[in-house]
């Protein structure tokens, strides 16, 4: 049997799965599988999301655009990822195509693109920024897709931030790493702030610091592209969130 493709079913247009339940395809898939994978009637997939878990399903219907299938049984139940926010400057088109897949895979539930006062790019493509997250959720076997917001300043974006939840903001050149840092103590919801290339302004460090729940920390002594201090900072609250919060990889 070839190996079964797993796809992302939106809870806001997809019904509660259920064995036996015809589901239609949205014409992205039914291309994916039918054009892409050279798939057809009788070939298995799997379809998840957050809501209904990830289930077992073959195809019974795949045509040019369009597609159904019919639900077997759950493979796997519902699981809601722990909440992991990262809000990061917008950077160039690769490199920002590369933090949303990075951060997908390393448990981000929530983008937030922010604007600071270096930053060089203010304008992204949102849609193609999902199309990215989803295709990364489907590859490493998440249960749930990041949602991605629009960019917002910086100032408002730390005047929005939940109460009771902490911010880590990676900054150059500090004394303290990251190891030494309490990351076991960031709870569901918390989060990470990575500047862009230029780093944060004074005026900008300055207003962070003044934010109760903000953790200055350094990712070590060398200076990171944005991208790879996103990847490590990720890697090191994501491992300390997952501790607090019970849930390990699959």
């Amino acid at each position: 049997m070839k190996d079964r493709p797993r796809l992302f079913m939106n809870v806001a247009v997809t019904p509660p799965m259920r064995a036996a339940l015809q589901q239609d395809l949205s014409p992205g898939h039914a291309h994916y599988l039918g054009t892409v994978l050279r798939m057809g009637a009788g070939d298995e997939v799997l379809l998840f999301n957050q809501r209904d878990g990830e289930w077992r399903a073959q195809i019974v219907d795949l045509r040019r655009g369009r597609g159904q299938v019919r639900l077997l049984d759950q493979v796997r139940p519902a699981q809601r990822s722990p909440g992991l926010t990262l809000l990061f400057a917008p950077l160039k088109r690769d490199a920002t195509d590369l933090v949303v897949r990075m951060g997908t895979e390393l448990g981000v539930t929530h983008f937030h693109p922010v604007l600071t006062e270096r930053t060089n790019t203010h304008r992204l493509n949102l849609d193609r920024l999902e199309a990215i997250a989803i295709e990364a959720a489907e590859q490493c076997e998440r249960m749930d897709a990041p949602v991605i917001s629009a960019p917002a300043h910086l100032a408002s974006s730390l005047a929005g931030w939940p109460a009771g939840q902490r911010l880590f903001v990676a900054a150059e050149r500090l004394v303290q790493p990251i190891e030494m840092c309490e990351v076991n103590a960031v709870s569901d919801g918390g989060g990470l702030l990575v500047g862009p290339e230029g780093g944060f302004s004074d005026s900008e460090i300055a207003m962070l610091r003044a934010q109760p729940y903000v953790t200055m920390i350094s990712l070590g002594p060398l200076v990171l592209r944005a991208d790879t201090a996103v990847a490590s900072g990720l890697s090191m609250i994501g491992a300390g969130l997952r501790r607090v919060s019970g849930a390990g990889s699959r």
